[in-house]
């Protein structure tokens, strides 16, 4: 289950999220399933825990629950830093990288040009391949392959796009401050033409970046197909800061059309919480997804970590954790595509370090109640609560006393609130002490929740896995109390129960 053991005590390294042994990550990088392997590279700082030296540090697992960490795969040079990109396997050797029986993996990377380059102050698209499988790699000679004179080109996503009549590879980048998603075509990975673009829509509070486009079935049907753009941005999320939101349309191979647009152009601040969120929580952001999963799946991960205050969370002698992996599909909510979101099933079935604990059905009064043998620091929580006459009610985790990390549903106002504001250490940030929320409806008169606690953080699924919160925590290590409470009135547990990993 744990990630990478360091080598001095850390009380916030994660158990079952990952984060680099000694180093700085941020956004996840060329994720693809290749040889029985999840290979996981990601935004990496070699030489530090603050960002810089931008290269691709390296992470496999076979199981998405236990990930070990190689050397660095992609490293930044004089010329230039290795910003964010995507990796395909070219199973077809279109590149010419490899041979008909040795295929390579290709890397599309921006490359950022630093003043020693021809290219300095230009951010454009670059090659390198591998075959090894994904452990070393060598950089194309003639890169870059895509190059728009642009300061602000970045984070190319490319996929396989194949119709009945025609097969070429599809890059997904954005033009950054121009809050633009660009589309392009090639047939070898090399040579590039423009498709389409999408944008400004929706939320265009801060620059975009690391777009994905892929296709998933609405409900299951393989002949409901829809397309799902996502596009992350910073600032300008639904409880400030770094956020990623998302589309639903159709791809045509050339342009992709929003059936989800509530705003054209310049974003609208009082329809923000109208548009779609990938998680509304402050610490979800870069999410991109899975290549070639098997069975079909679409996996996502996500940097677990918000830019306002990034570089000062206090964590030692890594920096920043990933959120666990999630499976996402579509549903119709209320006549529309949304996506939902769960936990990769492999992560489901994590062994448990004690016997669940339980509790018996019935009122929740009002105040706040530690629950008797519910303690510890890595745990699932799975919750169905009854509205009563209570204006808030949920529960508390990583709790000292009644202290700690408040989860609750405010039924009038028809929201779910993380309220981190004494969830443990937060004076390191002027922003970090925040109560943030989602829109929330009762199922049949009740709230399901699913909390996912870890040593420095807290993952909300809620209704199903159609409103997620992900928010970072720093709580002392004693602070492993649980508690349910109410406020201006009672609510009731239908059922409660919490599987303890550690």
């Amino acid at each position: 289950m744990t990630a990478v053991t360091a080598t001095t005590p850390d009380a916030f390294r994660p158990a079952m999220h990952y984060a680099a042994r000694d180093t700085w990550l941020n956004d996840p990088n060329g994720l693809i399933f290749h040889d029985g392997l999840y290979h996981l590279y990601y935004q990496n700082n070699p030489e530090g825990s603050v960002w810089g030296n931008m290269s691709w540090g390296h992470a496999t697992s076979a199981d998405l629950v236990t990930w070990t960490e190689h050397p660095v795969a992609i490293a930044c040079d004089e010329q230039e830093e290795i910003y964010s990109g995507s990796i395909i396997f070219d199973r077809h050797n279109t590149s010419g990288f490899g041979t008909g029986s040795r295929p390579p993996l290709v890397a599309v990377y921006t490359s950022a040009f630093k003043p020693a380059s021809e290219h300095k102050g230009v951010q454009a698209q670059s090659l390198a391949y591998s075959l090894d499988g994904g452990y070393t790699w060598t950089k194309y000679a003639d890169n870059p392959v895509l190059n728009r004179g642009s300061s602000e080109f970045r984070d190319p996503k490319v996929f396989r796009y194949e119709s009945d009549a025609e097969r070429y590879w599809v890059m997904v980048a954005v033009e950054a401050q121009d809050f633009k998603v660009v589309l392009y075509s090639s047939p070898d990975l090399k040579n590039w033409e423009l498709l389409s673009t999408f944008g400004p829509a929706n939320a265009t509070g801060g620059v975009w970046e690391c777009p994905d486009l892929f296709p998933v079935p609405v409900d299951g049907d393989p002949e409901n197909l829809k397309w799902v753009l996502t596009v992350n941005l910073n600032p300008g999320g639904p409880n400030s800061g770094s956020a990623g939101q998302y589309f639903v349309g159709d791809f045509d191979g050339v342009t992709f059309t929003s059936s989800s647009t509530v705003t054209e152009g310049a974003q609208d601040p009082d329809k923000l919480c109208e548009y779609q969120w990938l998680d509304w929580g402050r610490d979800y952001y870069a999410a991109v997804s899975f290549s070639d999963v098997p069975d079909g799946r679409r996996l996502m991960i996500a940097w677990m970590n918000n830019w306002q205050y990034a570089i000062e969370i206090p964590t030692a002698p890594w920096r920043s954790p990933m959120s666990l992996v999630r499976e996402v599909s579509l549903q119709n909510v209320d006549g529309n595509p949304r996506l939902v979101q769960h936990v990769a099933q492999e992560l489901t079935s994590l062994p448990a370090g004690n016997p669940p604990f339980t509790a018996s059905p019935g009122e929740i009064a009002e105040g706040k109640h530690i629950l008797a043998g519910a303690a510890g620091s890595v745990q699932r929580i799975e919750a169905s609560l009854a509205p009563g006459t209570a204006e808030e009610f949920g529960l508390i985790v990583r709790g000292h006393g009644t202290r700690g990390t408040r989860i609750g549903i405010r039924p009038a106002e028809g929201r779910i609130v993380v309220d981190r504001r004494e969830s443990g250490q937060t004076a390191f940030h002027e922003s970090f002490a925040s109560i943030d929320s989602a829109p929330i409806q009762p199922t049949a008169n009740s709230y399901e929740v699913t909390i996912y606690v870890d040593q420095c953080s807290v993952e909300v699924f809620a209704q199903g896995g159609q409103v997620t919160l992900t928010e970072l925590i720093f709580p002392n290590s004693t602070s492993t109390d649980v508690s349910v409470y109410a406020s201006g009135g009672a609510a009731t547990i239908n059922s409660l129960t919490i599987t303890q990993y550690a």
